[in-house]
């Protein structure tokens, strides 16, 4: 009998966890327990996800990378921390239609999120303010990758980065699998958070983007890191605002961490 209520136990956190992070899969999920001090094996988690018909997230498709003629990859991989750096733009709107963008800054080694900045407008100063704070607390990086726009091929971008000893990658015109990591953090971003939030202003865009950068980098499980987050310090999940569409954990689930 006490295993039949343990096991009703942990299938109401799966359905919970699964209802709070509706993008995520078991694997994810089974990464999630393990952060609040539940010890379950995957398999578990795995047959209690099929029983209940909870659904897997579609997978992204696949695409093709860029090869030279000796097998090596044109895109420069990532070694260590600071050595390649890129940044985009992703493009939303506030509740009366006015659009914001803002600006993504990721570490493509640790795959940890350094800024998300939203402006209505981004001039290349914008983009230079930006990147010099992140400079002042992580040190320039060695390489920078970006798209071709204007905010990142203007020379007054490029001359700053050029006397700091940062070098400009460029990807080829109309050929985004080329910045890879910073394509696949945008698409996290706008499935996770951005299509199931209502903004009514910058400030709360700040607000929201903020909360939820502080997940991606604290508490997300990582595929490509054996599940764990980029910049872990702490196993208790972040507290994240009621009404809020963003993805918190369940208060019966944060409650049993601190027990344990």
């Amino acid at each position: 009998m006490k295993g039949d209520a343990d096991e009703q136990r942990l299938t109401a956190d799966i359905v919970a966890l699964a209802t709070e992070y509706g993008r995520y899969g078991y694997r994810r999920i089974h990464a999630l327990l393990g952060n609040v001090g539940r010890r379950v094996s995957l398999s578990v988690v795995e047959r209690i996800w099929r029983r209940e018909g909870l659904k897997v997230p579609k997978r992204q498709p696949k695409r093709r990378r860029l090869w030279l003629g000796d097998g090596s990859c044109i895109r420069l991989r990532p070694q260590h921390r600071g050595h390649v750096w890129s940044y985009d733009f992703v493009e939303d709107q506030t509740h009366n239609g006015r659009k914001f963008r803002m600006l993504n800054v990721i570490d493509e080694f640790s795959r940890e999120c350094l800024a998300m900045v939203p402006l209505r407008r981004f001039r290349s100063n914008d983009v230079i303010d930006v990147l010099a704070d992140l400079f002042i607390e992580h040190g320039p990086p060695q390489h920078i990758r970006s798209d071709n726009g204007p905010e990142f091929v203007a020379n007054a971008v490029r001359d700053w980065l050029g006397r700091l000893g940062v070098t400009t990658l460029y990807i080829e015109p109309g050929s985004p699998w080329e910045n890879g990591y910073i394509e696949s953090f945008n698409a996290r971003l706008r499935d996770e958070l951005l299509n199931g939030e209502i903004f009514y202003n910058l400030v709360e865009v700040r607000a929201v983007t903020g909360w939820w950068r502080d997940h991606y980098n604290r508490a997300r499980p990582h595929s490509s890191l054996g599940y764990r987050p980029p910049a872990p310090e702490t196993v208790v999940m972040p507290a994240w605002p009621l009404g809020s569409a963003t993805l918190r954990l369940p208060a019966r689930l944060a409650s049993e961490a601190h027990i344990n």
